[in-house]
Order: C-alpha cells, then sequence, then structure tokens
C-alpha cells in the first residue's frame, strides 16, 4: 500500500489502461473495457480502494485521453480528477503515444484503433495532425470505419439490416462496430473479395492521413514512422499501410515504439509526484 503513488492511465476508445506504482516496488497494472471520460472519476474511485490507494496516496496522476485537445479541455478534464490525487495532468492520447515512441525527435505516429489519427513533428518542434475529428466526422481507416464498412455492404440482405441497425442503436455503439473489423481483417486474408477492399481502403486513407503530415512539416525522407493502436497492431494490416504510403511518394524508416502509450503516461505520472512537471 504505497504512500505516495504514481498512476498512467491510457483511456482509448474501447480499453483502458492503467500502470500504478509506489515505493518498495509496490505495482499494479489493469485493463479492461473503457469507461467514457465523463465517467472515469468513477471508475477510478472505484479502483483505488482494491489497490488500497486514496486520494492523498496519489502523489501523481496523468490521464492520457482520446478526444482531449485544447488547453481548455485539458484543464476542465484535469479539474473533474482533481480529487482523485494530489497532482493531475490530462493529455491527447496521441501525444503520449507519440512521445513515448520518438521523444524529442521528428516524425511520425500514425494511432489507428476504435479511431484513428496521425501526428507528426519537425526539427522545429512545430506539430501537426490530420484525421482524429471522432466516428461522426471522421476516424477514416480505424477499426470503427472498417467495422461500420462491412455493416453498410451487408445491409442488402434483411438478416444484415436487423444486425446494423440492432448494432446501430446499442449502447457501446462505436466499441462493439470497431470490434467487427478483427473479423473483416480475417476474411481478408482469408480471399473475400468484399473484406479486401475495405481493408485496401482503410490502407489508403492511413497512408494518405500521414502524407498529409509528411508535406505540411516538410519532413526529411526517410521519415521515421512509428504506429500505435490496436489495428495497427496487426502486422499484416500494418505492413499494408506502409506499402501504401511508399506508393504514394513517402519514403518511411518504420520504427517499433520505445514504449507503449500508458508506460509513457506512467513515467510521467512518476515525475509529477516527485514534483517535476512532465
Amino acid at each position: 500500500m504505497p504512500t505516495s503513488g504514481a498512476v498512467g492511465v491510457d483511456l482509448g476508445g474501447t480499453r483502458v489502461r492503467l500502470v500504478a506504482s509506489g515505493p518498495a516496488g509496490w505495482s499494479r497494472r489493469v485493463q479492461s473495457r473503457a469507461p467514457s471520460l465523463a465517467d472515469l472519476p468513477g471508475f477510478l474511485r472505484r479502483l483505488w480502494p482494491r489497490w488500497g490507494l486514496s486520494p492523498r496516496r496519489v502523489a501523481g496522476l496523468v490521464i492520457a485521453a482520446r478526444g482531449v485537445w485544447t488547453p481548455a479541455e485539458r484543464r476542465r478534464e484535469a479539474r473533474r480528477l482533481r480529487g482523485l490525487a494530489r497532482r493531475v495532468k490530462v493529455i491527447p492520447d496521441v501525444e503520449a503515444a507519440f512521445l513515448g515512441a520518438l521523444g524529442d525527435h521528428p516524425g511520425v505516429l500514425i494511432l489507428a484503433g476504435t479511431g484513428s489519427i496521425v501526428l507528426g513533428r519537425n526539427r522545429r518542434g512545430r506539430w501537426a495532425r490530420a484525421g482524429g475529428l471522432g466516428p461522426l466526422l471522421g476516424d477514416e481507416g480505424s477499426a470503427f470505419w472498417i467495422g461500420r464498412e462491412w455493416l453498410r455492404r451487408s445491409v442488402g440482405s434483411s438478416e444484415g439490416l436487423g444486425r446494423a441497425r440492432k448494432l446501430a442503436r446499442s449502447p457501446h455503439a462505436v466499441a462493439r462496430i470497431a470490434a467487427l473489423a478483427p473479423g473483416v481483417l480475417r476474411k481478408a486474408r482469408a480471399g473475400h473479395r468484399g473484406a479486401r477492399e475495405i481493408v485496401a481502403a482503410a490502407q489508403r486513407h492511413l497512408a494518405t492521413l500521414a502524407r498529409r503530415v509528411v508535406r505540411g512539416l516538410r519532413l526529411r525522407e526517410p521519415v521515421p514512422v512509428f504506429w500505435a493502436g490496436s489495428l495497427m497492431a496487426n502486422p499484416a494490416f500494418r505492413a499494408g499501410v506502409w506499402r501504401t504510403l511508399r506508393r504514394q511518394g513517402v519514403r518511411t524508416r518504420v520504427m517499433v515504439p520505445a514504449r507503449s502509450p500508458v508506460s509513457a503516461a506512467h513515467a510521467w505520472a512518476r515525475q509529477l509526484a516527485g514534483g517535476n512537471p512532465p
């Protein structure tokens, strides 16, 4: 039971991951279905007693969350979480993924899980992003996008239409539709024509977003490119994105992320716990 614990949280669209640590080697990890950002404070309040924690025992809490961008949004969410730890910081999940992978170096991160976004930074420290507008306005090439395209193609039959309508009206509809993507990838690998077309289109979308960021930042080629997210974790899908990006005229140097977003959030939580802003 730590007296000065540090907790890092990676809050995605489908899964939430937490890493906690304290003195004398105390540590905890958990992964579960993601609560909404609005429900996160309640989720953590229920978790703290199970881990033997209390707000005064959590010295640093860093939340990497999707859908949080502006300084005002970060401050608002940090205020809602303030009663859960002595020091709280909220950052975008893609920023945690980028800095965990690249640190201070220039390059591009392609994140595709439930949603999708591409984030880049050049040598002068200038940032650029493409995508990341959420399921209603964007998320092209994401797991949700793949699942939605699969459903669209299935509505020609009464059975397919019924399933699509049921999923669209269900609680957690975005996560449930995104959960169809692994099955579509398997069908594509098995040669299903419709599934292959959807997967290829998703790879083109992600490559196009990445090319937009590379050109906007005028990054020197070959561009260091990293990846994150459950969809990009699929080796075959990821390889297709790299091939498509090369066909679009961008030379890349594909690199494995140094650490996961939740590990990066936890490292910053430890700095925060020690009184050093990440």
